[in-house]
């Protein structure tokens, strides 16, 4: 008896539920049903009014049929900038290749690649045998002679001897000493010395080889001298100065930093027609390394007081660059002349005045004394400063 109370409670309330959930969807129902009424008596409403006023202004109809949709733009006074961009390396002033002196067989290789090495520190060492052996019979031959001399000086105080005989002696002693110090330099050079502290960057040293006179074996290089190197075209030999910004990019690690220009040539390459910047290396947290690419942007030109348009929308007939200004709600064709362009916007020289409304979006829809309707008031982007 209990579970057939219960049953018939819940039964009875979800009757209900489903009954409340009928009501709510009938009730929208009636809502939407409402509201379209509504809408069409507005439109009812709209075409009534109108159609009055085409029976009371017979160019209404027509103008508002055909106008264009645009926007526009106002033309203030901005701030503009002109940059260029050059490709430039990353370099070092202590970038070298380090060949030896005279020529042996390498006899040992003292660092490795990659290794950081002090001023002075041993690479190689090359074989000095025979030189060792040329020095200890210039040795003996010099106490020799010393002896000599010293014996000849003696004689030549007590005026024994001829003066011819003691110079010999001397002229002797002095010619051993001077090939005694020349072998002493040819064996320093069978040691081959880090001549600044750096990374051993490249080591084709290895032990057993011939190493030639002149013939480079060990790359070094001092990674806290690099600065960045760039070509410039002649043109712009009047555009830069010592102290001007240098914004760098670096391609292969994806980062941008802003520098100084440190020192411009006053040379022309003949070959390209170039001159070479030299930009100050930044403090970087990422690695680098010689001879890696970079861009440079540098700015050649600036004007506080510029008239900007946006470059796609200048475009070109048989008297030359225009764009449309609107006037009387109508496109009118004004020609004009073009500066430099960057970052989507061109100077204008001349051809705008100040406050001129000027089509934007829209802009290839038009032509001579077409009507427009400006979607939304103008944004003066022309005032938006190019940094």
């Amino acid at each position: 008896m209990k579970n057939t109370l219960l049953l018939l409670t819940l039964v009875s309330i979800i009757a209900t539920a489903c009954g409340n959930q009928e009501s709510e969807i009938d009730k929208k129902k009636a809502e939407l049903k409402e509201s379209k009424t509504e809408l069409q008596e507005l439109k009812t409403k709209i075409a009534s009014i109108e159609a009055k006023l085409g029976e009371l202004d017979s160019t209404y109809g027509k103008k508002e049929k055909n106008a264009v949709l645009i926007t526009a733009v106002e033309i203030k006074e901005a701030y503009f900038e002109h940059k260029i961009e050059v490709r430039g390396a990353v370099a070092s002033r202590k970038n070298i290749l380090i060949s030896p002196e005279t020529s042996g067989k390498i006899v040992a290789v003292k660092v490795a690649e990659g290794q950081h090495v002090s001023a002075g520190q041993t690479l190689a060492v090359l074989d000095g045998k025979i030189i060792r052996n040329a020095i200890a019979e210039a040795q003996t031959l010099l106490e020799l002679a010393k002896t000599m001399f010293d014996k000849q000086e003696r004689l030549h105080d007590q005026n024994i001897g001829t003066e011819v005989q003691f110079l010999q002696a001397k002229s002797n002693k002095e010619s051993l000493e001077r090939k005694l110090s020349t072998l002493q330099s040819q064996l320093s050079m069978t040691v081959i010395k880090a001549p600044f502290s750096g990374v051993i960057d490249q080591l084709d040293a290895l032990e057993g080889e011939m190493a030639m006179a002149g013939f480079p074996f060990i790359r070094m290089v001092n990674p806290n001298n690099m600065y960045i190197k760039a070509d410039v075209s002649e043109r712009f030999i009047s555009s830069f100065k010592k102290g001007d910004i240098a914004e760098i990019y670096f391609p292969s690690q994806d980062r941008h930093l802003t520098s100084t220009i440190s020192a411009i040539s006053s040379v022309i390459n003949g070959m390209n027609r170039t001159f070479e910047i030299e930009v100050k290396f930044p403090k970087t947290n990422f690695e680098m390394k010689p001879n890696q690419v970079v861009v440079l942007k540098l700015k050649d030109y600036q004007n506080d007081l510029a008239r900007l348009v946006p470059t796609k929308i200048i475009q070109k007939d048989n008297k030359g660059n225009f764009v449309f200004v609107i006037e009387n709600e109508k496109a009118k064709k004004a020609h004009i002349t073009t500066g430099k362009s960057f970052n989507n916007k061109t100077e204008v020289l001349e051809g705008l005045a100040l406050n001129t409304i000027v089509a934007h979006e829209g802009y290839r829809e038009l032509a001579q004394g077409v009507h427009v309707r400006i979607a939304k008031s103008a944004e003066n982007k022309t005032a938006v400063s190019t940094h």
